[in-house]
């Protein structure tokens, strides 16, 4: 397989989990989270929201210094020079894209794999690669989305704004809540949706409309009390 310069394939457990089907192959960005590079902050809702103490930087490959090394890197080129970030993002979404072509799988990105920035502009340029995200950002669902950009809003009861906000433009704009429950036993429903499994694959652009996407606390999450983790 190609290198890629900002891109992932193939290391993340929940999107390999997803490409076993044969039918997709997906690619993942992962930068240092929230604010940990000084001057930037890719989380902007991580405080809100209550997700920084509980992120899953550190889980699984995370947990390695080479690998915390290569997020701090690549969000050090963001902020110090994001026309090359972006230049390289496209060159790595070309060949990606290609690549994908050439195996017969459909190309899917999940830009923000410890991040939450707003990569609507991308998505337009890559029609042919089916994007997809969860974000603390409630408010980025009401802007125009890209058809070929799924977009999930995490759900947290951290802060009552957030979660009163976060539920409304869900229902506003019929978009799917992603909640994170302390126990792997997932409700049937929960604020009135049906709640489907959402670590059975990384696939969110697939789920049915108007559902809760339940997943269970992983890693530092598990001794979460801010709110964001849910109890069940």
């Amino acid at each position: 397989m190609s290198k890629y310069n900002l891109i992932s394939v193939g290391t993340n457990p929940k999107t390999i989990k997803s490409d076993k089907g044969g039918e997709y192959l997906t690619a993942i960005i992962h930068l240092a989270p929230a604010d940990l590079v000084k001057g930037m902050n890719v989380c902007a809702m991580a405080i809100m929201a209550g997700c920084k103490i509980g992120c899953l930087n550190t889980a699984g490959r995370g947990a390695f210094n080479n690998v915390q090394a290569a997020r701090m890197r690549k969000t050090i080129l963001l902020r110090d020079d994001p026309k090359e970030f972006y230049s390289q993002l496209r060159k790595d979404l070309i060949k990606f894209e290609k690549y994908c072509l050439k195996k017969g799988v459909v190309p899917v990105v999940r830009p923000n794999g410890t991040s939450d920035i707003d990569y609507r502009k991308i998505a337009r340029e890559f029609p042919g690669i089916q994007f997809y995200d969860y974000t603390k950002v409630y408010n980025r669902v009401a802007k125009d989305i890209p058809e070929n950009y799924h977009i999930t809003i995490s759900y947290s009861e951290a802060n009552s704004d957030y979660t009163r906000k976060a539920v409304e433009y869900a229902n506003k704009f019929g978009v799917n809540l992603a909640v994170v429950f302390r126990n792997k036993e997932l409700p049937e429903t929960f604020l009135g949706r049906p709640v489907i499994d959402g670590d059975k694959d990384d696939l969110r652009f697939l789920d049915p409309t108007n559902v809760v996407v339940g997943l269970y606390a992983k890693g530092k999450a598990k001794k979460d009390t801010s709110g964001f983790v849910i109890n069940n």
